[in-house]
């Protein structure tokens, strides 16, 4: 299943509505969805490298305005919508602890999230419901989730031909890789926070 939607993926680079896939895919992640938008992003960097640089920046403004949604959720709907969403990934004891490190710590929490596996929208809700400030918050996405997208863009085009052959002749390996990742992120939130 995994592999078919790889392959899926690598087709849709060629269409023109691939910007747009990647950019809702990039914003329900950032406040909603389950999936990164690495799953999108690589093999549509990997189909068409010379666009590698655009992919990442359809990404990284998607992702923070995304983030802007998960601000709003955690500031305006966090007994709600942001509750849910905790909830629905068993993370609501961490949220509280979460919350109040954010006193201090928030812009490491901010800048680190970025690049590591802990779910981007659990940092987008909390950043709201502990009432970050909202122009930090911003800023601190842009230069994290820039930062993240733009170092997959300089691998995928400097080293995409042999990064596309790994992934071909290891695909499984790769893919369980990356889901323990997306899983361990999610552990990670709920243990640290």
């Amino acid at each position: 299943m995994l592999r078919r939607l790889y392959d899926w993926t690598l087709s849709l680079a060629a269409r023109p509505s691939a910007p747009y896939a990647l950019a809702l895919v990039s914003f329900s992640e950032s406040s909603f969805f389950p999936v990164p938008p690495d799953v999108m992003l690589v093999p549509m960097m990997l189909a068409r490298p010379d666009k590698a640089w655009s992919y990442a920046l359809i990404c990284t403004i998607a992702s923070v305005l995304g983030g802007v949604l998960g601000y709003f959720i955690g500031l305006g709907l966090y007994d709600s919508i942001g509750a849910w969403v905790f909830q629905l990934y068993g993370l609501t004891e961490g949220a509280e602890t979460f919350r109040h490190a954010y006193a201090d710590y928030g812009h490491w929490v901010i800048l680190l999230k970025g690049l590591t596996p802990i779910p981007y929208k659990l940092v987008t809700i909390t950043s709201g419901f502990a009432g970050y400030h909202l122009g930090w918050f911003i800023a601190l996405s842009i230069l994290t989730r820039g930062a993240r997208f733009f170092l997959v863009a300089l691998l995928m085009s400097q080293f995409g031909p042999r990064i596309k052959a790994i992934i071909d002749e290891n695909f499984n390996l790769v893919a369980t890789v990356g889901i323990a990742a997306l899983v361990g992120g999610f552990v990670a939130f709920k243990f640290l926070f």
